[in-house]
């Protein structure tokens, strides 16, 4: 399933985003127990813990002891919510990336906190690109990215390309890590038990796979065993994470030395 952020009243959600205006107040007298920034962590939770499926404003109320209705007062719809949570957890990212050692293991750093974070937030994995959320918390998160990449050197032009590509790979990788965890819980069954009553009937009824298909027989060469509690799927993806940031890498300074190189 995807998910599109910026589907509620244009004006409406951006005032929400950059906290516009003032918190609603249903009657005179105290401050009232809920605000957006409680319901919007709540939600965050809520999707942490269930994901994106079980997240409704019923449910976020349950969570806060309210109603749906008592929240309409402050978030006008889901739709707006998860533009809100989106927003926040990418404000939460880490911004203070080290650039004293060059922009090359900052980028690494980058990428291994862009892993954890999508682990951790695996809901993300299902809002599109194509639809940004244009609050404040998103442009920290493009500024936190755009510190490291412009820190090669290269033109605008250039860095706005690979920033995209750098999401991109973290994306592609982490997206199988964070389903390998929920197939796991959603079917009680770990990847390797998976694999291997598949892969035991598979010997049995084609023998000769290794003969038949021989460039795929070479993937198994020399595996590297994961750590203990990572699914071995999990530590694959990760390992092509670094192997795709590292040749990315390679390729930006490949691209440096060419912009440097006397025409």
């Amino acid at each position: 399933m995807v998910v599109f952020a910026g589907q509620g009243d244009a004006r409406r959600s951006m005032e929400l985003l950059w906290r516009a205006g003032a918190e609603p107040r249903t009657a005179p007298g105290p401050k009232p127990a809920l605000s957006v920034d409680l319901i919007v962590r709540a939600a965050i939770e809520l999707a942490d813990t269930e994901g994106m499926s079980a997240l409704s404003m019923r449910a976020v109320g349950e969570r806060l002891g309210r109603t749906a209705m008592a929240l309409y007062t402050y978030v006008p719809s889901k739709t707006e919510l998860i533009d809100l949570m989106c927003d926040q957890v990418f404000g939460d990212l880490r911004a203070d990336h080290d650039l004293s050692a060059g922009w090359r293991p900052a980028m690494l750093e980058l990428a291994a906190d862009l892993w954890d974070f999508h682990l951790r937030h695996p809901w993300l994995l299902q809002m599109s690109y194509a639809r940004p959320v244009l609050g404040p918390g998103e442009f920290r998160m493009q500024e936190t990215v755009l510190r490291v990449l412009f820190a090669t050197g290269l033109p605008a032009g250039q860095v706005r390309r690979l920033v995209g590509a750098l999401l991109n790979v973290v994306r592609g990788t982490v997206q199988i890590a964070a389903e390998s965890r929920q197939a796991l819980k959603e079917t009680g069954l770990s990847d390797e038990d998976w694999w291997h009553a598949r892969t035991t009937a598979l010997g049995e009824l084609a023998p000769d796979l290794a003969a038949r298909y021989p460039h795929v027989a070479r993937l198994s060469e020399n595996p590297t065993p994961p750590p203990p509690g990572v699914s071995y799927l999990e530590h694959e993806a990760r390992l092509s994470l670094d192997a795709a940031v590292a040749v990315l890498a390679d390729g930006i300074e490949t691209a440096i030395s060419r912009a440097s190189a006397p025409r």
